[in-house]
């Protein structure tokens, strides 16, 4: 005898074997023994074979009118042989009540299961509304297919563009999109970006890695809403200084600017001023809540897309002309020695007379200019040149106190690499990917560029240490030491900081530019007003979770945006080598590779993987011929022409803060205003046209 019987929501059939009062000992046509409930039991035969009955009535499901199966059935709870006798014939043959049991099973859209082999009419509004997504369903996977086949013939359809970005990095694997792209991209064995690319999907490569940025970081846009700065209301004193900025000519966010006093008398007061958003915006404030959700200025070449509103940087920007409410640090002194002698926080307003641009400088403020007084000044622009005997002044004290640190670091600070910098010629705003690209470079410890970093490191150091003093927390930078591996990281405790060479290191200096510095300065300015009681009064306490919440959200930010800026980099360093026709270039070897080896070539940002070293140590270099550049995966491969260097030759050590595995491809530069010595991944500003 064989028996039908359901097991795991499908119904198999097989030969009894053995049968108790409960169930069954039953035999698969697979030869597979299964115990069966009686109560699971709904069909017994003694042939056709399970196999021909289930095959004929499945046949016959498939042609049945589900709409008049369901006039017919009987109201209310009936099994699959009623259906059986009022659909097909009185006495159904056995075929026949197979076939509505596997009919009233597969259709659940019409008839709901209400036990084994019996069943109940579903209502006639769920039944027209199921029938309704079933066609929708069938449009659907219509649609679907056509997609598919378009982008397998080389057409992106509108939808699928639209949804680009989504559909390669955060699908919706519902979205008939998304199984159109699947579906061809399996059909034509070809990855999903490679098919959409070939299909015409990307614009440009340009505006695939923007509009990629955008859609992960930017999803509604980076428009600002309206927002009005509020006006500082403290009745701050006017400081007796002249100060002066050193930025490049792109930077509106102007946030430090410098001052010298007592020139000549035997002390020397450098003043360290720093733009003061925090006197006037507050925590949870509408400005605060915008500058939180972007954490930082966003660099690229010929772009930015700043932290806060234009109108509101207008308002604090330290701007030549003005008198700017600052928080100031001054530091005394002594001109002969060049110790060291004490340190003080003010909250005052500065008049700045000068916003001095370093790259239209750099060539005329040299080393020998700033140390000797008998060399003439030259073509030296005003007010610069005005300026000498302060600049002379700061000049002395950054190399002073960069051979401190190199001290406390136990070795000195070697950059034998150059920061290189990116012009855009011909864009207007936004760039669009095709302009003119122009690399430039500029060596680090160019003297305004000393004096600045040196600068910033003794107000983010001095700072750091009175807060850590004051027990009042703040967001530190801190590396415990400078062996391999050791990375730099970021803390709410008051640590040394070894690349540096520092005690202690927190970001202070860019208040307009990143949401660390702005949770700092309001940490500084409640110590400036209540000095040993400022712990209870800072906005943020020991310990506080939001503080902890604003680290993390930084760190995840500031990393996403170093490697945007780090991928724009190299895509223009790859787009100047398409422009200039170079095939060839001149490269070092820093890293073995399966392989391979990884390159640096020697007078561009660019590091690419290189075959056919066989045999050549790391530091080697060599000349190679580039191939397979790709601006959308930002590759570039090499091949070895000749070794350029003479064997056994050691290459120059170069401390320049990256750790290659990490950095990959990508070059990151050091900013003028925030630099911190060798640790790397500091946006760098770029020019534009």
């Amino acid at each position: 005898m064989f028996v039908l019987f359901e097991e795991a929501g499908k119904y198999l059939g097989g030969r009894v074997l053995s049968e108790a009062e409960a169930s069954a000992q039953v035999e698969l046509d697979t030869g597979k023994r299964v115990k069966v409930k009686a109560a699971n039991i709904v069909l017994r035969f003694d042939k056709p074979t399970p196999a021909q009955l289930l095959a004929e009535a499945r046949e016959m499901a498939a042609g049945m009118d589900l709409d008049l199966a369901w006039e017919f059935a009987p109201e209310g709870e009936f099994g699959f042989a009623d259906l059986a006798s009022d659909y097909f014939s009185t006495q159904p043959t056995l075929v026949q009540q197979a076939a509505a049991l596997l009919g009233l099973f597969d259709a659940p859209h019409y008839f709901r299961r209400a036990g084994k082999g019996r069943f109940k009419k579903a209502p006639a509004e769920i039944v027209q509304q199921a029938l309704a997504g079933i066609e929708k369903k069938k449009q659907v996977q219509a649609q679907i297919a056509e997609w598919a086949g378009e982008l397998a013939a080389g057409t992106c359809p509108a939808p699928v563009r639209e949804q680009l970005y989504k559909i390669l990095f955060k699908p919706d694997k519902n979205a008939p999109e998304y199984k159109a792209v699947v579906e061809a991209s399996r059909a034509t064995q070809k990855a999903p970006l490679a098919l959409l690319e070939s299909a015409g999907a990307i614009d440009s490569p340009y505006q695939f890695h923007w509009k990629r940025f955008l859609f992960e970081n930017f999803p509604k846009g980076t428009a600002f809403p309206a927002l009005s700065a509020p006006a500082i209301e403290d009745e701050l004193p006017l400081a007796a200084v002249q100060a002066f900025s050193i930025d490049d000519s792109h930077t509106t966010e102007i946030d430090d600017a410098l001052s010298v006093q007592g020139l000549g008398t035997g002390m020397v007061t450098v003043g360290v001023h720093i733009a003061a958003p925090g006197l006037a915006l507050a925590p949870g404030g509408a400005i605060d809540q915008v500058a939180r959700a972007r954490m930082s200025t966003v660099y690229m070449p010929g772009h930015k897309i700043t932290m806060l509103p234009d109108e509101v940087v207008a308002a604090y920007t330290l701007e030549e002309g003005r008198d700017c409410p600052a928080v100031s640090l001054y530091a005394r002194f002594d001109e002969a020695t060049l110790e060291l002698q004490g340190t003080e926080t003010r909250l005052e307003r500065v008049p700045i007379t000068a916003n001095l641009r370093h790259d239209k400088l750099d060539a005329f403020i040299t080393q020998a200019w700033l140390e000797d007084p008998a060399v003439p000044v030259g073509d030296v622009p005003q007010p610069a040149a005005g300026l000498r005997e302060p600049l002379s002044f700061l000049f002395r004290i950054a190399r002073h106190l960069k051979a401190q640190r190199e001290v406390a670091r136990g070795k000195p600070e070697s950059f034998n690499r150059p920061d290189y910098t990116f012009r855009l010629v011909g864009n207007e705003g936004e760039p669009q990917g095709n302009e003119q690209v122009q690399i430039g470079t500029r060596s680090r410890g160019a003297p305004l560029d000393l004096i600045v970093a040196e600068a910033m490191i003794l107000a983010n150091s001095s700072w750091g240490g009175w807060l850590g003093e004051l027990g009042v927390p703040a967001l530190y930078r801190s590396q415990a030491s400078l062996a391999p591996g050791v990375k730099v990281r970021m803390g709410t405790r008051s640590l040394p900081h070894a690349g540096l060479g520092v005690k202690s290191y927190a970001w202070s200096t860019s208040p307009l530019r990143r949401y660390t510095d702005l949770v700092n300065q309001w940490q500084i300015i409640a110590a400036a007003r209540h000095g040993k009681t400022a712990a209870l009064a800072a906005p943020f306490k020991p310990k506080d979770a939001d503080l902890f919440s604003i680290l993390s959200g930084f760190d995840a930010a500031y990393s996403t945006y170093n490697g945007y800026q780090g991928a724009m980099e190299r895509f223009w360093t790859l787009k100047y080598l398409e422009q200039e026709g170079i095939s060839e270039v001149e490269a070092t070897l820093i890293k073995d590779m399966p392989n391979g080896a990884l390159a640096r070539a020697d007078n561009l940002p660019l590091v690419f993987g290189l075959t056919g070293t066989q045999g050549l140590p790391r530091g080697a270099r060599v000349r190679a011929r580039l191939t397979d550049i790709d601006e959308i995966s930002l590759d570039v491969h090499g091949s070895v022409i000749e070794r350029l260097d003479v064997p056994g030759e050691a290459a120059p050590e170069d401390e320049g803060g990256e750790d290659e595995e990490v950095a990959g491809p990508l070059a990151i530069a050091v900013d003028l205003d925030d630099a911190e010595g060798a640790e790397p991944n500091t946006p760098a500003p770029t020019a534009t046209a």
